[in-house]
């Protein structure tokens, strides 16, 4: 065995497993308040349940390692992630310790890069499938470039987005760990083959649910731009706050259905 870079670790058993730790917070009476949701929305724009929770009534239901609220008044109870900090692997210890409390739907809703010139800001893109450039889902697969979302789950969130006028479309997202590491050589090759955008957590997520048997998708809304290989900012944040929103009470409707 030659670690850290055995190549068939993701086989191996693990010592600790997200059951444990659900177990473990039970025992200690620090379970969150939640009552039996079988979808979950990982937003990363963290205050938007309270923003919406005019239109989308909300309680807060606890804590761990993110905050959560949950739906009152959907089909379903859906619980909402906020407040966890981003990133591939805390999107996917949260993911497991939800698997285990009976979740079967996930959906990421985060901001992004746009790899594409036709990508304005404030575009969404629901990501078909990710670009493993980044470390947590190689613990958990063999070594491939693509993990694949859920296409039930991808086809219900963008139409459900697309139904609320925001622009959507389908495709690649590239999964990186190291946002100030985007190289030039990268986002050339990325961008002929098409990849749409570039963020930090859909690989972890899609992975995940592809170990676990859950239904994992993501959308992606563009902030900021590399397709001109530099990086432009947006001059305002209107029309990205606004697709957010959309975004936002689309996957939350998803997540919602039996």
């Amino acid at each position: 065995m030659s670690f850290p870079n055995q190549p068939d670790k993701h086989a191996a058993e693990s010592l600790l497993n997200a059951q444990d730790i659900v177990a473990y917070r039970a025992r200690l009476g620090r379970m969150p308040n939640l009552h039996s949701p079988r979808g979950a929305l990982f937003c990363l724009e963290r205050g938007l349940p309270h923003r919406l929770r005019w239109r989308i009534a909300v309680r807060k239901a606890g804590s761990m390692n993110a905050d959560l609220h949950e739906t009152t008044r959907t089909k379903n109870p859906v619980v909402i992630l906020t407040n966890f900090g981003g990133g591939a692997p805390m999107v996917a210890e949260l993911a497991e310790e939800l698997a285990v409390m009976g979740v079967r739907k996930m959906i990421l809703l985060t901001w992004g890069g746009s790899l594409q010139p036709d990508l304005e800001h404030g575009d969404a893109v629901v990501c078909s499938r990710a670009i493993r450039d980044e470390g947590t889902s190689h613990h958990y697969l063999p070594p491939e470039k693509y993990i694949d979302a859920d296409s039930v789950l991808v086809e219900r969130l963008s139409k459900s987005i697309q139904a609320r006028g925001t622009p959507c479309s389908i495709g690649t997202t590239w999964t990186t760990d190291a946002p100030y590491r985007e190289t030039l050589a990268e986002v050339k090759q990325y961008q002929a083959e098409g990849v749409k955008t570039v963020e930090m957590e859909s690989a972890a997520l899609f992975t995940v649910g592809q170990v676990r048997g859950i239904q994992a998708a993501s959308a992606v809304v563009v902030m900021d731009s590399l397709a001109t290989y530099r990086w432009q900012a947006p001059q305002r944040l209107d029309s990205i706050q606004r697709s957010l929103e959309l975004a936002y009470a689309a996957a939350i409707d998803v997540l919602s259905e039996p």
